[in-house]
């Protein structure tokens, strides 16, 4: 068969990726993270509950609660027992006693809202130093969300 002028030419499609551009992408995200990483280890870790959620889910059998008063008292509630005025370092001497005993153990922060966000910090940041990781914050639901 001869080749005349109106016939086809038949093109051999290329099936090849170029993953170059790809690499480059990778690249600069992986600097990024390399970048950021560091800064997001200085925070302090805490599971904030979302506005007008439902209830937080406890799984331990009975979280511990911190309250703190407008006057910057800690008080201690341990399951059925009342609740017991400690000092800061007491405090958390003994959430590490207990947390030896119940490795799953919560602790859940109840501060009255008109103490200082700097001694809700300073509670969280020296539980944090005792290796109390499981904290959550209670709170209440807004009034106009109840109607």
């Amino acid at each position: 068969m001869e080749n005349s002028p109106f016939e086809r030419k038949r093109r051999h499609l290329l099936a090849e990726m170029n993953v170059v551009p790809y690499i480059d992408v990778m690249l600069v995200l992986l600097v990024i993270f390399m970048v950021t990483a560091p800064m997001l280890t200085q925070g302090i870790k805490v599971e904030l509950p979302e506005i007008a959620s439902d209830s937080m889910s406890v799984d331990s059998a009975e979280p511990m609660i911190i309250s703190i008063k407008a006057n910057g008292s800690y008080w201690l509630k341990q399951g059925d027992k009342p609740d017991k005025e400690m000092k800061l370092a007491d405090l958390t001497q003994t959430l590490q006693a207990v947390q030896q005993s119940q490795p799953k153990m919560q602790v859940l922060l109840n501060g009255d809202k008109n103490v200082p966000y700097g001694e809700v910090v300073k509670l969280m940041a020296s539980l944090q130093q005792a290796h109390i990781l499981r904290v959550g914050l209670l709170t209440e639901t807004p009034s106009s969300l109840h109607e």
